[in-house]
């Protein structure tokens, strides 16, 4: 057996949570292999949304073995208010949660480290969520970081004075006031450590590689999207962490050579959540409409999401670097609401070069978005369910992205309801 992976292909927000918790009949295990509570997985069935911040979407799904794997960030607070949170679910939370001692831990100084890195960065702050992701990944770098794996130490609490002494050294040199926040925070953090043990702690590693020995299906959940991958994303506006593919194989203990599907998830248009470039940004009206009727606000933040057109060059990139194997769009119904669709297909740089492709210098050059205008279909989606039913202006959407992108889409969102889904055999391509 292999892993199959699912991630972004945008800035996040694509709407993994819906697609991991539709596939989720089909594996036994799901695991997250990257992020933290800084992602916002948000499932919506039977009338009632659920937000997964830290907890692979495949919980709600009894019969599934569900994994934190070591390349997350876990933020015990946070786990503890979520696990509270799907108690009157009635889940087997104890026996279908695993979470890796090799995951790495977020300290309450570690929100306030991000605080005051942010602060301090002035009108050049990068838009974090300030949950405490990119000092916990730079302490896990710097080797200075704990793990899931230390709490059941006998010199865990001596261990954790010794780095947030140095938190807080930092912390001083930023003029930050630390003193009253931490002395609740801290309390709050052993209170969640305690209720943490009762979880069981796992080589992750083991698990996930002792499943598919045995021919149990796998798969791999990402968090935050690929545009924000700290070495191939719009850097330095992006995430601390891998959100790539590849990130499923340091994330969980996975070789390459396991890697079988990759879905790929993009919204039928862009959005963006915090600072740094956007091409097909949306700064009038359209955009305006468009976040209204996608409720485009942070699932973890609430910050409402900057809108555009969708981005081929970018699409291209993040499949490129991927390996995509199929395509997942969402959201389609969000468009129903305008007469006119328009695709960036090239950008026009500052030299006057047309390219499709992404430039390295995207943060600091003017890029230009060349479209191309589509009709649209104005005509709801609601009850439609195979490709053969859908109208025809829609058709013509899927059949040139399909074309430009080489790749088959396979399912097509049509609403926040998990049974809100157009789908087909990956093989059966459009014309």
């Amino acid at each position: 057996m292999k892993v199959d992976v699912l991630l972004g292909l945008q800035w996040g927000d694509e709407g993994k949570g819906k697609i991991v918790d539709v596939l989720a009949p089909r594996y036994q295990v799901v695991a997250r292999f990257q992020g933290g509570p800084n992602a916002g997985h948000t499932l919506e069935f039977d009338g009632i949304k659920h937000v997964l911040h830290q907890i692979p979407s495949g919980i709600f799904r009894s019969d599934i073995q569900n994994i934190i794997g070591n390349g997350v960030v876990l933020d015990p607070i946070v786990f503890k208010r979520e696990i509270e949170n799907l108690a009157k679910y009635n889940l087997d939370l104890v026996s279908n949660l695993f979470v890796s001692k090799k995951a790495s831990l977020i300290l309450p100084t570690h929100a306030l480290l991000d605080a005051a890195y942010e602060r301090s960065k002035g009108d050049s702050k990068i838009g974090s969520t300030l949950r405490g992701i990119g000092p916990t990944y730079q302490d896990k770098i710097a080797r200075l970081g704990l793990r899931v794996g230390d709490v059941v130490s006998p010199n865990f609490k001596a261990k954790y004075d010794k780095l947030v002494d140095a938190h807080k050294v930092i912390l001083d040199f930023y003029s930050f006031d630390h003193s009253a926040v931490l002395a609740q925070s801290e309390e709050n953090f052993f209170a969640a450590i305690e209720f943490m043990k009762q979880f069981t702690l796992v080589d992750s590693e083991y698990v996930v590689n002792d499943a598919l020995t045995s021919g149990k299906t796998v798969l791999a959940e990402g968090a935050q999207g690929s545009l924000l991958d700290i070495d191939f994303g719009s850097y330095p506006f992006v995430t601390s962490s891998t959100t790539m593919a590849a990130g499923a194989c340091t994330g969980l203990g996975i070789a390459p050579s396991q890697v079988g599907e990759v879905f790929g998830i993009f919204k039928a248009y862009c959005t963006r959540v915090g600072s740094g470039p956007f091409p097909t940004e949306l700064l009038e009206e359209t955009g305006e409409k468009m976040r209204k009727e996608g409720r485009e606000f942070g699932a973890t933040t609430g910050r409402p999401r900057r809108c555009g057109w969708l981005d081929l060059p970018a699409l291209k990139y993040a499949i490129m670097i991927n390996g995509v194997t199929q395509l997942i769009m969402m959201k389609v119904d969000v468009l129903t609401i305008f007469d006119n669709i328009r695709v960036c297909t090239h950008y026009r740089l500052e030299d006057g070069t047309v390219t499709d492709q992404l430039p390295y210098d995207l943060c600091d050059g003017v890029v230009e978005p060349i479209y191309k205008d589509f009709d649209g279909w104005q005509q709801s989606l609601d009850g439609i369910r195979d490709f053969e039913d859908i109208p025809a202006p829609l058709l013509a959407y899927v059949k040139f992205l399909e074309d430009e992108l080489n790749l088959p889409i396979t399912f097509i969102s049509t609403g926040p309801d998990r049974e809100a889904l157009i789908s087909r055999e990956a093989s059966a391509i459009a014309g």
